[in-house]
């Protein structure tokens, strides 16, 4: 269990760190990167017979929920304004109207 928690959780660093250009595979990337912190919680919690670890899965699975509403409605704020979601135009500051 825990060796398919780091490779998610690889998997969720390398969408990171490989594809800074498209604002939604960071997203999901984050996502990956805290379903392998849950998963990894689960594991240890089950493995030390601890129930404190499931608890604070409740806590982290609020904060991702927070987090892709937060940001899917910042995707879409920027898409209307801009006309893209790449990072690239976001840091420059261009905006293009219609």
């Amino acid at each position: 269990m825990l060796a398919i928690t780091v490779i998610v959780f690889f998997i969720g660093l390398c969408g990171i760190v490989l594809n800074r250009k498209n604002t939604l595979n960071i997203i999901m990337s984050i996502e990956l990167l805290l379903l392998s912190i849950n998963l990894n919680l689960i594991a240890l919690s089950t493995y030390l017979d601890d129930i404190v670890g499931q608890i604070f899965i409740i806590f982290v699975l609020t904060i991702a929920a927070a987090e892709s509403a937060v940001g899917l409605a910042m995707i879409m704020s920027f898409f209307r304004i801009k006309g893209t979601i790449e990072l690239e135009s976001i840091k420059r500051g261009e905006i293009s109207r219609i």
